[in-house]
């Protein structure tokens, strides 16, 4: 063999060049991603890696607590225990496990469960934490697959004693410990329920706004009603934060920041008495079930007490019966409960004292009252015929003639001793006296003009200018949400909404507060407040002041329209000036120079006028010719010496014997010695509930009882009124609810007087 012959083991050169270069490359390749990732991208992996192992922890602030105006805590926070399993802390031996998983099975009554499985996992994670349903075992499996090192909740809300056990017995159990929860605690329940309110979970709709200011869904709690809403800026606070380093385990191994503790919401005090609130709802529980006894039926379903200082606004008592209790709703809304409030037709869950529509009756008189008298349409030595039945031509035109079929009957409320109306009536009357007896023929002839006698009534627009005037058709601005406007009719109001024209008729009947006059008990409260307290309408209000932890008093003001908190804090500008600024919780970031318009200060507490009729130029004028009326452009006030005409008239009512509608409530039955003036009312009505019932039969409507009174006569310090639902005549049923109520009022001032005469 010649010895150029190439061996058989050597490599052709072009496959050495090759795998250099593949060599090379490789090198080349792994050399830039590492100076990729080590130096052009450090930072970007950096703060990946950071990331990774980086997790912000939210710590729960206190919720503010809520006093009511003596400092009775009426909403605080309490400690509930929960059983909790840490699934990474629970022993080696599969033996010991179970051992555990049967104890605290005996203790907390949660099945211990058997062995895990994927269909049993799939069932676990159907239920929330606390629900009953799965077992320990698989609770635990769950938690273990997901976060070992989180803590599993057993079983929630256990009672101290049991905590007190298991605390001890948690020594020989690895794993097992107990979690202290803080939850919501009413220790007034039901009876300032609708007042107060309660918490539920942050809604869907709401949740990126929540989030946005560090609260956590599905753990922290926010309003759901009561001033728990309206107030829930004041109340929340402000979570804490924590920066930790977690393992892949989910452990916090460190913190990487200087933890920012959370910072307890503030406390809120009420302007409402917890003594006078549950006096007010004994009497009106009282006052149901006795008529519903004496007719044997449950007749009387619901009504509302409210009491308030006409002189400052502040609500000392509101209850809306029937309630519910808000304890039950602490952890978590139980559906079933719910459900059974929801579909309950007497709406417990719904303050009826600022929400539901409902004709006001003879309290409504007020407004027509102080209409006429102002207007000049009756004059103090003026006499008004008032027999128990008037035939009125009921027009819908000026030029409609008088027949048989548009010639309806209006009738007093006067009857005989066998329950037929007394055709005489009440007979010759001045105002005052029409007031006193609440003659319904009196007022229609008032409202809507008589023949000859009155040519011209007051009419339906003027009437409608008082009626607003006195606080009807519109929202008070009491900080509690959902509160309604009512309904002050006018002609294009029932043309547009009932395709009709207006009629006489409808003015006689919306003159005594009947048709489509609709109020709400505290609309009928402002009106009665606004007379006695001379013209001056006062804004209502259920809070009293704000304070921090510390019990200093912070400046808060309210804006009705929007239900937005500002508190107003001090800042020093670029000059080194000092300043007060406007600032909403909810947006710190946003300082105003003045308060926004409309709102109100209610922390510290400061009476705020609304408006006073006899100064401010409230009553737009109006002329009416052929039945056509129009606005003048001129605005004029209510005389002092028509709210004191109209007060008289109420101070009759209690005086005059025995005619006088409060009379013998509060000369015979309750006696007070302190001078009472108010006025009763009782209004036929036809809603659902008696449509139903077949109850609405003309001539025989069924009707709601309301009386409303305030004292003393020449002073007031306070006016209450109570609603009974289907209650029949206001002088039988809601005045001994309201004369129970004044009498309770004034004896708790003596005693409050006699502690402070011997302190």
């Amino acid at each position: 063999m010649s010895s150029q012959t190439v061996s058989k083991y050597e490599v052709p050169l072009w496959r050495v060049w090759v795998i250099y270069a593949l060599l090379i490359t490789v090198v080349a390749v792994i050399t830039f991603r590492l100076l990729t990732r080590q130096v052009l991208e450090y930072e970007t992996w950096q703060d990946q890696a950071v990331e990774n192992y980086t997790t912000e922890i939210s710590d729960p602030a206190a919720r503010g607590i809520i006093y009511d105006r003596n400092g009775f805590v009426l909403a605080r926070n309490v400690a509930s225990y929960n059983v909790v399993i840490t699934p990474a802390a629970l022993p080696d031996d599969e033996a010991d496990i179970q051992r555990i998983y049967r104890e605290v099975s005996q203790m907390t009554g949660v099945p211990a469960g058997g062995p895990v499985t994927e269909e049993t996992l799939e069932s676990a994670k159907l239920f929330s934490a606390c629900v009953p349903g799965p077992s320990i075992a698989d609770m635990v499996a769950l938690g273990e697959s997901l976060a070992p090192y989180t803590p599993v909740k057993i079983s929630c809300n256990i009672s101290e004693e049991l905590a007190r056990v298991i605390r001890e017995k948690s020594v020989d159990w690895p794993g097992v410990s107990l979690e202290i929860e803080p939850i919501r605690d009413y220790p007034t329940g039901s009876l300032t329920a609708n007042i107060v309110g309660f918490l539920g979970p942050i809604p869907e709709a709401l949740q990126d706004v929540y989030e946005a200011r560090k609260f956590v869904a599905n753990r922290d709690k926010v309003g759901y009603a009561g001033v728990e809403t309206s107030l829930d800026d004041i109340l929340l606070g402000r979570n804490g934060q924590r920066v930790v380093q977690r393992d892949v385990a989910g452990q916090v191994l460190r913190n990487l920041e200087p933890p920012i503790p959370p910072v307890a919401g503030n406390n809120v005090v009420l302007t409402i008495d917890t003594r006078l609130q549950k006096a007010a709802e004994a009497a009106l529980v009282d006052e149901i079930n006795y008529w519903n006894t004496w007719f044997g039926t449950m007749r009387i379903s619901s009504g509302v007490v409210i009491a308030m200082n006409p002189k400052t606004g502040e609500i000392l008592a509101m209850v809306s019966y029937p309630s519910f209790e808000n304890n039950r709703m602490a952890r978590f809304i139980p559906g079933y409960y719910y459900e059974q409030l929801i579909e309950d037709p007497r709406t417990p869950l719904v303050n009826t004292a600022i929400t539901s529509r409902i004709p006001p009756g003879s309290t409504f008189k007020l407004a027509t009252a102080t209409g006429a008298f102002n207007e000049g349409v009756i004059e103090p030595g003026m006499i008004v015929e008032t027999p128990g039945k008037l035939e009125l031509c009921e027009r819908f035109r000026p030029t409609d003639p008088c027949t048989e079929r548009n010639t309806r009957p209006f009738v007093d409320w006067i009857y005989d001793r066998n329950g037929v109306i007394n055709e005489t009536g009440f007979g010759a009357l001045d105002f005052f006296h029409c007031i006193a007896y609440s003659s319904n023929v009196c007022f229609y002839k008032l409202g809507g003009g008589y023949e000859d006698e009155i040519p011209e009534g007051l009419g339906i627009y003027r009437l409608g200018e008082y009626a607003r005037a006195l606080g009807y058709g519109a929202r008070s601005g009491i900080q509690l949400p959902g509160e309604d406007e009512g309904l002050i009719p006018t002609p294009q109001w029932k043309r547009i909404t009932q395709s009709e024209v207006w009629s006489t008729g409808d003015t006689y009947i919306a003159s005594v507060g009947q048709g489509y006059v609709l109020g709400t008990p505290l609309q009928v409260l402002m009106s009665g407040a606004t007379i006695a307290n001379r013209g001056k309408l006062m804004q209502p209000t259920v809070v009293r002041e704000v304070q921090d932890n510390e019990g200093r008093v912070i400046p808060v003001w309210f804006d009705p329209e929007t239900f937005f908190i500002y508190e107003v804090r001090e800042v020093t500008d670029e000059d080194g000036r000092r300043r007060s600024v406007w600032v909403n919780p909810a947006e710190p970031d946003e300082l105003l120079s003045t308060p926004p318009e409309g709102s109100y200060q209610i922390s510290p507490f400061t009476p705020n006028l609304k408006w006073d009729i006899t100064r401010e130029s409230l009553i737009n004028e109006w002329t009416c010719e052929s039945g056509y009326c129009e606005t003048t452009g001129r605005k004029k006030t209510v005389l002092p010496s028509t709210v004191e005409a109209v007060r008289t008239g109420t101070r009759l009512a209690v005086t005059e014997n025995p005619l006088g509608t409060l009379y013998k409530i509060f000369n015979v039955d309750y006696p007070l010695a302190i001078a009472v003036a108010g006025k009763t009312g009782t209004a036929e009505y036809c809603d659902d509930v008696a449509r139903e019932l077949q109850q609405c039969q003309f001539g025989s409507w069924p009707t709601h009882a309301w009386t409303l009174a305030y004292a003393p006569y020449d002073d007031p310090e306070v006016i209450i009124i109570a609603f009974a639902y289907h209650g029949g005549e206001g002088g039988s049923v809601a005045a001994p609810i309201v004369a129970r109520v004044m009498q309770a009022y004034f004896e708790l001032k003596s005693i409050d007087l006699a502690q402070e005469v011997s302190q």
